[in-house]
């Protein structure tokens, strides 16, 4: 089975990345996982580079609701990296907001592909990953 190359958690609670870490690592779907707990750590890392390249998550966790810098703080502020720092990554906002509004401020973003709550799931995984890579996972 393929994987990809690189997951990154972002949020701010060490039990909710523990916790996702341990299901993307029992979904063995990916090589990597990179966690972060605060969304300046997250930028940080995205435009860190290791051995001359930037590194290429294919997909990032996303929790909205964080201190000092939030979710949508990141995004305006990942917006305004170079392509080559981009590249193609599935961004999905996961969260515990009830707000009707964060909903629909995430569809109306392109950079995000899907709104999902926490907790994450093996069938949320599952999902998320048969419908952005079915080349990938249409197996799963």
């Amino acid at each position: 089975m393929k994987k990809l190359h690189t997951i990154l958690l972002i949020d701010d609670d060490p039990a909710t990345n523990f916790l996702h870490k341990l299901l993307i690592e029992k979904e063995n779907c990916t090589e990597n996982i990179v966690c972060m707990q605060s969304a300046e750590d997250a930028l940080a890392y995205l435009r860190l580079k290791i051995e001359g390249e930037y590194p290429h998550p294919e997909i990032i966790f996303l929790d909205i609701n964080m201190p000092r810098m939030n979710g949508w703080d990141f995004l305006e502020e990942y917006e305004k990296f170079d392509k080559e720092q981009q590249a193609k990554k599935i961004i999905i906002m996961l969260t515990t907001s009830l707000d009707p509004h964060d909903r629909e401020k995430a569809e109306s973003i392109n950079q995000i592909n899907e709104f999902q709550s926490k907790p994450l799931t093996s069938e949320k995984l599952r999902s998320i990953l048969k419908s952005n890579f079915p080349n990938m996972f249409n197996h799963v």
